[in-house]
């Protein structure tokens, strides 16, 4: 709701009248079981999408990295907004950062792609699945269920809980998901009035760094299931993006890969993330690892 109520500021700053229509989505009901298990993050678009069909709303307000790889037909990724705080975040009330746990100290999350980081970074934690919405996941941290949980920084600060952060992961050491901490706009392909109404909050430079962080996904086969990460930055007209995949069983190291090249526009964006994931297939497979063909219907890690 925080996001559809900050692009509903936004496009009537730029004139329009906006209202809400409030939806609760599959993802957000099913609570007791890891995402992995129950469809993956496409379950937090489908009901939304069926609003669009329908004609009850005129646009959808996602997280983008909960946005499957392909969209289905008739549906458009009509904006990409600037990116908030990709990183994730620290939070714990006893412990300051990730050095100061204990060896064996309980931490809370049920991102595949977190598991495996953590896991590179300290292996000696126990990593327990957390699930739930923010508030949810925050009072199982203070009921002591965890010593420390690890969350995305950009949706404590949107709801004005940025005093929870003890720290935040640099991006080299704790490698944020394809597209965390930015915002992306569903639309009707056919609904020009509502892409033209958009396009002045689209961001360019967010834009292409994701484009090239959801093709890695895509060629990766990335879903709730796969511990994957993806992050790129521009700088000028250069792409940079860095790729990891981890072991679902905990057996192989993490396996890394990284590209530099210009970019024009979307498609050259995509084309360096399809280059960094060949290069990251190869690598696993070389080292033993199996990665399931490329599922495009599939969301995020």
């Amino acid at each position: 709701m925080w996001q559809a109520q900050h692009v509903q500021t936004l496009l009537t700053q730029h004139g329009h009248e906006v209202s809400l229509l409030g939806m609760t989505t599959l993802g957000d009901q099913i609570l007791d079981r890891a995402l992995s298990k129950v469809g993956g993050k496409g379950l937090f678009v489908k009901e939304l999408e069926v609003a669009l069909e329908d004609g009850r709303a005129d646009l959808a307000v996602h997280s983008l990295k909960d946005v499957p790889m392909e969209l289905p037909e008739g549906f458009v990724l009509a904006c990409v907004m600037e990116r908030a705080d990709p990183r994730d975040a620290f939070v714990s009330n006893r412990y300051a950062n990730l050095t100061e746990l204990p060896s064996g100290a309980v931490v809370g999350t049920s991102s595949l792609r977190r598991m495996a980081l953590l896991r590179a970074l300290r292996s000696d934690l126990k990593i327990e699945p957390l699930r739930g919405n923010l508030d949810t996941r925050l009072r199982k941290l203070d009921e002591g269920q965890y010593d420390a949980i690890v969350l995305a920084a950009a949706g404590l600060k949107r709801l004005g809980l940025g005093e929870r952060v003890r720290t935040t992961f640099a991006p080299d050491k704790m490698l944020p998901a394809a597209g965390q901490g930015a915002l992306g706009i569903e639309v009707r392909a056919v609904r020009q009035d509502v892409l033209d109404a958009l396009a002045p909050l689209a961001h360019n430079a967010t834009w292409l760094a994701v484009a090239a962080e959801r093709a890695v996904s895509r060629a990766m086969g990335g879903s709730c299931s796969m511990p994957l990460a993806a992050f790129a930055t521009l700088d000028g007209s250069t792409l940079t993006i860095d790729a990891a995949w981890g072991d679902p069983d905990g057996v192989l190291e993490l396996v890394c890969a990284r590209a530099s090249a210009p970019v024009r526009d979307l498609a050259s964006a995509a084309s360096l993330g399809t280059h960094v994931a060949a290069n990251l297939r190869a690598d696993v497979v070389a080292r033993g690892g199996s990665i399931p063909a490329p599922d495009s219907t599939r969301g995020d890690a």
